[in-house]
């Protein structure tokens, strides 16, 4: 094995270990704060040296605490937790406007952008009633369907639209239904999805413009299908465009904002 072949081997050692340890980190949720090492090695599938010697290591970077109870997130996890909540919060104006939406229209509010593939929720506001709908921020969602994603896939090239409809359940052809649905929410302003993620689920979305004009977020407002009958609809999207307009006049502004 030559040196370009040895260095290679390394890397790819480094990346397996570096996701094995992600996939150990991973296994903490709000619902399970604190997991044992056999729980570990269950969930993970890895051997029990090894998940033994990740575990250490994380302990020692302290992303891990060892407790009577169980290996829960560490100091490190804070301290990288706080700063992605004050570099992805929005400013206190903007989650004001939200807010104030909510209460307004009683339904949940959500803050989507484009990232790869995927939509990103980066500010949600929830609705006020027990029945609703909840995405957490930091949650990414297909790009195939969503009233956002129709809203984000405005100016989106055909390629973009394939790769999407590939990795879709519905196949390649679906690249034309969503050149469509970007096309109609353009000329309409806002866009709708009844039931084509969630079955059940409503959801209107507006765009939010940078200041270049062009089309940075998406704005919506979702919950149950019952809540939004046609009759109601266009004045969610009122609503939404109200809002929209002082969050594009404020200068919005966001780490996944694009630099040009």
């Amino acid at each position: 094995m030559d040196g370009t072949e040895q260095e290679q081997a390394a890397e790819g050692t480094g990346v397996r270990s570096v996701r094995r340890a992600l996939d150990i980190l991973g296994l903490l949720t709000e619902d399970r704060p604190t997991v044992t090492l056999r729980e570990v090695v269950e969930d993970t599938g890895l051997a029990k040296t090894t998940a033994v010697r990740l575990v250490q290591t994380l302990e020692q970077c302290g992303l891990l605490w060892d407790t009577p109870a169980g290996y829960t997130a560490g100091p490190g996890l804070w301290r990288w937790a706080h700063l992605a909540h004050t570099s992805w919060e929005l400013p206190r104006e903007n989650r004001k406007l939200m807010r104030e939406l909510a209460e307004e229209q009683q339904e949940t509010v959500n803050l989507f952008m484009l990232r790869g593939l995927a939509r990103v929720c980066v500010a949600q506001q929830e609705s006020p009633q027990p029945l609703r709908h909840v995405v957490r921020v930091g949650d990414e969602l297909p790009l195939w369907a969503g009233a956002s994603s129709k809203i984000l896939l405005r100016t989106a090239p055909d390629t973009l639209l394939r790769r999407i409809a590939l990795d879709s359940p519905h196949g390649e052809g679906h690249a034309r239904q969503l050149r469509v649905w970007a096309d109609m929410a353009a000329e309409r302003g806002f866009a709708v999805s009844r039931g084509e993620r969630d079955e059940g689920l409503t959801a209107v979305a507006v765009p939010v413009l940078g200041r270049t004009g062009a089309v940075v977020a998406a704005l919506s407002l979702s919950g149950p299908s019952h809540r939004f009958p046609e009759a109601v609809v266009q004045r969610f999207a009122d609503a939404l465009a109200a809002v929209s307009r002082q969050l594009s006049e404020q200068g919005f502004d966001h780490p996944l904002s694009p630099t040009k």
